[in-house]
């Protein structure tokens, strides 16, 4: 079991969130947390079938759930008799979570003996797995006690990250103790696996299956899908996952770059665009002195020069409108999120100067497939790099192209992951 400390902070925890919610659209995710034990037992009393055996996915929000898509999809090719659970916790997900194909999808209750214990017994998972780090040591734990085969995959822990160190080290460390299988994105990260409790003869390097993901979303994309001829990418960035702090060098650097050249164009998702942030961002850029922003389905999207998406789950797609990709989060405390995506559109990619020491980040960039802007001076920097690459074509191609080689070694990864967890299925001989 976790620690008796772990989970009374859990049970007294729960009831202080509603205090602590920002917006509405957190306090309907914390209502569907606290509904979904309830939902979740209510499908496997009803709609699980006992002849079809269960593979329970849990990944947080959108990132890591491309990373457990890609490895369901290869799971279900080599075992289409499965069954699978999909689980989140971030709300970003909701549209996500019902467009992954599984046969239930459900935000995850929080993680209490009581509710996870119950669900257990519901679902009766034949394997449960964790997209990325998001485990959760109750679930864990149970499921251990219950022998169901618990698996990590896609496995990252940033050099930085806070589950490294005292307390909560001491608070997970039993949940990662319980895992039979945990597939590391590389070396450093199955090390860094160790370090937090799993067992070393469980750990493996199977590589980060996301980029199978972004791939296939750019294969299997029509070619007439109205997402893909929103702009021209000769002629448009793109900023995907924004924050106010991202969108106010954005729109510092789109000034600069108008003035030589008028007809460029941006296009922002942000990452949370709830109504007081887009009504933010639109005094932003009339402060400015810049055109308002248009909303994607406005009749002026396809010309004016600054367009807001409030939409959730076609980023993906979006990238391929920008012949340049700039990903939101590195102004902030929170890390930048996925350049994966754009990378898989052989988009070059800029992002903020706190990187966090992500490996994709990294390998990008040594590559010159990613250019990371400095803390002072940012405006003017992406100003300098977005002029760069519009006069110049070849560069920017060459530097999309370098974006996407930079991540070779990890195609197949999502392969090599849904082998390795098929030997825990019923029938398998084990790992």
């Amino acid at each position: 079991m976790t620690s008796l400390l772990y989970r009374a902070g859990v049970r007294l925890g729960v009831p202080l969130v509603p205090h602590v919610l920002r917006n509405a659209v957190q306090r309907n995710a914390h209502a569907r947390r606290l509904g979904a034990t309830a939902h979740l037992i209510t499908w496997g009393s009803a709609d699980r079938d006992p002849a079809r055996p269960v593979a329970w996915f849990h990944a947080p929000s959108v990132g890591e759930g491309l990373q457990a898509r890609a490895v369901m999809h290869a799971l279900r090719t080599r075992h289409p008799n499965l069954q699978f659970v999909y689980t989140h916790f971030s709300p970003s997900a909701e549209r996500f979570a019902a467009s992954i194909g599984a046969e239930m999808h459900s935000y995850l209750p929080y993680d209490t003996v009581a509710d996870m214990g119950a669900v257990l017994d519901a679902l009766q998972p034949d394997l449960l797995v964790f997209a990325k780090l998001d485990l959760w040591p109750t679930l864990a734990t149970e499921a251990a006690r219950r022998k169901v085969p618990t698996a990590l995959i896609a496995g990252t822990v940033r050099p930085d990250s806070g589950r490294l160190h005292w307390p909560a080290v001491a608070f997970t460390r039993r949940g990662y103790a319980a895992l039979d299988l945990a597939l590391a994105v590389d070396s450093a990260d199955a090390t860094r696996l160790t370090q937090l409790g799993a067992r070393p003869d469980r750990v493996h390097v199977a590589g980060d299956p996301r980029l199978d993901s972004a791939v296939r979303v750019v294969e299997d994309v029509p070619p007439d899908d109205p997402l893909l001829t929103i702009a021209d990418p000769a002629r448009t960035l793109v900023a995907g996952s924004t924050w106010s702090a991202d969108e106010h060098v954005l729109l510092d650097a789109f000034a600069i770059v108008r003035a030589t050249h008028p007809d460029v164009r941006l296009m922002i998702v942000p990452h949370e665009p709830t109504v007081d942030h887009l009504a933010a961002l639109d005094a932003a850029a009339v402060a400015r002195g810049l055109p308002q922003p248009v909303a994607l389905d406005a009749p002026a999207a396809a010309s004016d020069p600054i367009v807001v998406v409030s939409r959730m789950g076609i980023l993906a797609r979006l990238y391929a409108n920008g012949g340049i990709a700039y990903v939101g989060g590195g102004f902030g405390e929170r890390g930048i999120h996925s350049v994966i995506e754009p990378a898989a559109w052989q988009r070059p990619v800029i992002v903020g100067p706190r990187d966090r020491g992500t490996r994709e980040i990294a390998l990008m960039r040594a590559r010159g497939g990613l250019v990371s802007l400095p803390p002072e001076g940012a405006a003017q920097a992406l100003a300098t790099q977005w002029q760069t690459w519009l006069e110049d074509p070849a560069a920017r191609a060459a530097a999309g192209m370098a974006a996407l080689e930079a991540l070779s070694g990890d195609r197949g990864a999502a392969e090599r992951t849904a082998e390795a967890l098929g030997a825990f299925l019923p029938g398998a001989a084990g790992w």
